[in-house]
């Protein structure tokens, strides 16, 4: 049953931001009837960013009208770019946002929206809430996000009056996103009406955009509201990380981007004594993964130099110690051979 959302007179206005690069046909499609599915009664407005995708938005988007024909579905509206990541396709959804609209909701286009996922996140934000998320399924998992980090006990978040999965998020949000986070992109919804000009950090390609954008939100409102409920099912697609594992192609660019973040969270936010320290340590971490892939590549003849580059820009102490720490790491293999 669809439930309706008034706001005065008017139906609340929803974008939904689905930024889209895909090399299978049909996973579009399916995040689309996700949506068509949805039972609130808000009005809709569907932004897919093709990201210069192999398989072009616009062949998905007629593929689900043709499969949807006579059904009741939402508009759906193509913005087409240069490819850019995610974080620069959301960026640019978000600019196409019509100035009416009161609501954003993310959508990955390779995860699908459980039918009641607008209807409960419509009830937490019309209750005067700025920041809504759900529990989810990582992709293959049978047991939710939320239970398998361990990170958010809904037991210890008060309810919202009358609901059964709703919660108010009563802890410090900084902390969590950095101690390991546990909010999925494509089961966030905020109020954009509030916070218009806040953008993904478009330079953060491989890791961590959205991370900033959750931090940067949540110092800008501490009425956050979840959901305990599994709204979300991430599903296969492209990913940033497929292939990325050490030692192939993409895991030094995907070394050089994790540590980019890391750097940029003691640059951009307070961060108490014990994150400092954590931090650190995980930017140490970072530094020897990436002189380890380097040394990989140097023994098997593959191409370092232009992360080389990049790498010195944010972390000189990467190539300065880059010597001591392969030795350091040579000597490590010898004792545990």
């Amino acid at each position: 049953m669809r439930q309706r959302h008034m706001q005065g007179d008017h139906v609340v206005k929803i974008a939904v931001v689905i930024p889209y690069f895909q090399r299978r046909t049909g996973i579009l499609a399916r995040a689309l009837r996700s949506v068509a599915a949805q039972t609130v009664e808000a009005q809709l407005d569907v932004i897919v960013v093709d990201d210069e995708s192999p398989v072009p938005a616009r062949d998905e988007v007629a593929q689900f009208m043709a499969q949807s024909a006579g059904v009741e579905r939402s508009p759906v509206r193509i913005v087409e770019q240069k490819n850019g990541g995610p974080a620069a396709a959301r960026n640019t959804a978000l600019d196409h946002v019509t100035p009416d609209t009161e609501l954003v909701a993310f959508l990955d286009s390779d995860d699908t929206w459980e039918p009641e996922h607008l209807a409960n996140a419509m009830r937490a934000l019309g209750a005067g809430y700025d920041f809504y998320f759900a529990d989810f399924y990582q992709l293959d998992q049978t047991v939710s996000a939320f239970e398998r980090a361990g990170r958010i006990e809904p037991a210890k978040h008060a309810m919202l009056p009358g609901e059964r999965h709703l919660h108010v998020y009563q802890a410090d949000m900084q902390s969590q996103i950095l101690g390991g986070n546990v909010i999925g992109t494509s089961s966030v919804v905020y109020r954009f009406r509030s916070f218009r000009t806040l953008r993904f950090r478009k330079e953060f390609v491989y890791a961590g955009e959205d991370y900033l954008f959750w931090l940067d939100l949540s110092r800008m409102t501490d009425r956050i509201a979840f959901s305990s409920a599994r709204e979300v099912v991430c599903r296969d697609g492209v990913n940033v990380f497929a292939g990325s594992g050490w030692g192939t192609e993409k895991s030094l660019i995907r070394l050089h981007y994790e540590m980019k973040y890391k750097k940029a969270i003691a640059r951009l936010y307070p961060l108490t004594e014990r994150q400092v320290k954590e931090n650190r340590e995980a930017v140490l971490m970072l530094r020897r993964g990436f002189v380890a892939d380097v040394l990989h590549r140097v023994t098997h003849r593959k191409p370092f130099l232009d992360v080389m580059w990049k790498q010195w820009r944010i972390d000189v102490r990467s190539v300065l110690y880059f010597i001591p720490l392969a030795i350091s790491l040579i000597l490590r293999r010898e004792r545990s051979a």
